[in-house]
């Protein structure tokens, strides 16, 4: 096997047993790094030293990622012009702040007989956000509700 010191220089080809006693003389392990090559590759490092800074590196990763989160507004079917706005400005900060959202319709009573106004309004709100926001996916009834889901854009 092809043996790799503790500071990267290479020690070169030699038996198993003798890069056993290599790394016992240095008091540091010997790890097998690439099994599959020819000749395996083998390296003498603190595994214990490894681990850690490989744990470390992890968490480090894991702290720089950002979860997406769907905020929900909910738009009623004769929704007035200010509260429409309102809404609408809560879904753009929402869509600034790199969050998808998720816009519904609930009808209620008779409203069931008219899904083309909620449609409406659903494609006024994709127009309002349009600025900050693509539609992910189009308006549908589904039930009694209707949903339709925003992402930001790529660009922002």
């Amino acid at each position: 096997m092809l043996v790799i010191g503790a500071d990267g220089e290479k020690l070169g080809v030699m038996s198993p047993k003798e890069a056993m006693k290599l790394a016992i003389d240095r008091n540091l392990d010997l790890v097998k790094i690439a099994p599959g090559a020819t000749p395996p590759v083998c390296k003498i490092m603190d595994y214990g030293k490894h681990r850690f800074e490989q744990a470390k590196r992890e968490k480090e990763a894991r702290k720089n990622q950002k979860t997406v989160e769907i905020k929900e507004i909910r738009l009623s079917l004769n929704i007035d012009t200010h509260d429409f706005e309102t809404k609408g400005n809560h879904a753009k900060k929402f869509l600034s702040q790199g969050n998808k959202v998720k816009v519904s319709i609930r009808f209620r009573g008779r409203e069931m007989g008219h899904p083309e106004i909620g449609l409406d309004t659903m494609s006024r709100f994709a127009e309002f956000c349009s600025d900050v926001s693509s539609i992910e996916k189009p308006a549908k009834l589904d039930g009694r509700n209707m949903l339709m889901f925003l992402a930001p854009k790529a660009g922002k």
